[in-house]
């Protein structure tokens, strides 16, 4: 029922900064726990980050902690992710998507993010 679509990808030099936004059609995620997730070229898609469905806890993987900020706007029905210090290594294809995806219809576009060294 609910729709979300990633944005705020571009291409950044290593350093750099970018915040993604995550909107969705309606207030229905605002039940869901959600999280970002990515793919590397190659690679297995991996969890990114994690916010509770009222906001109160994150979480970030370890490679990515520190650095990251997961955070939700309720008015908005938007989910940010915003990415400090960003690394080549960060270059992916990033997802948001509920954090149990049984709830989630399926993978949407995602956001291109590309770190130059």
């Amino acid at each position: 029922q609910v729709q979300l679509v990633e944005s705020g990808g571009g291409l950044v030099q290593a350093g750099g900064s970018l915040r993604l936004s995550c909107a969705a059609s309606d207030g229905t995620a605002s039940t869901y726990a959600l999280g970002w997730f990515r793919q590397a070229p190659e690679k297995v898609r991996e969890f990114v980050a994690a916010i509770s469905w009222n906001g109160a806890n994150t979480y970030c993987a370890d490679s990515v902690k520190g650095r990251f900020t997961i955070s939700r706007d309720y008015a908005k029905n938007t989910m940010y992710l915003q990415m400090n210090s960003l690394k080549p290594e960060d270059t992916a294809v990033y997802y948001c998507n509920p954090l149990d995806l049984r709830l989630a219809d399926d993978w949407g576009q995602g956001t291109q993010v590309t770190v130059s060294s």
